[in-house]
């Protein structure tokens, strides 16, 4: 099966790659301690600490495991290269909802990185994969759980 190439800013590559050295040193470091502490308390065989810290430590290997397959097929994209013709990973674009005429503006990132509090939804979202494409003026009607909206394609900045 083909690896599945994720797009990402600075900022959010940055983060995955702090955490995934967090996990490694600290992480690792304080999973090991857990683990010897409980080894020192007697019988391995009956020890729910001991359990539970190597559960802990199956936890954050497989973690550790998982952003580094992430960063392996991460991109960095280069924000003052993108097309604003149209809407594409990492538009910023405004758009005016054509029932009640609120606007707002999304900035399209990859799924790790969306944030809707922060005004940054995936591409892989109903309204993401909706607005695609999609130039100034244009109108997208998307199937959202709510139901189809529409909503016109006012700016799209870079």
């Amino acid at each position: 099966m083909a690896k599945k190439i994720s797009y990402y800013t600075k900022e959010g590559l940055d983060k995955l790659t702090n955490e995934l050295a967090m996990l490694k040193s600290k992480g690792r470091s304080d999973i090991a301690k857990q683990i010897a502490e409980a080894r020192d308390k007697g019988d391995l065989s009956e020890n729910a600490e001991y359990d539970a810290a190597k559960d802990a430590q199956g936890h954050l290997e497989a973690k550790i495991a998982q952003l580094e397959d992430l960063l392996s097929n991460a991109r960095l994209l280069d924000e003052t290269k993108i097309d604003t013709s149209s809407v594409s990973i990492l538009s910023k674009v405004t758009i005016k909802n054509s029932k009640n005429n609120a606007s707002v503006t999304y900035m399209l990132v990859s799924e790790e990185e969306a944030d809707l509090k922060a005004g940054k939804i995936s591409t892989q979202s109903p309204i993401g994969k909706g607005l695609l494409g999609k130039k100034k003026g244009d109108v997208a009607k998307i199937k959202t759980p709510a139901g189809e909206m529409e909503f016109v394609i006012v700016e799209i900045t870079a």
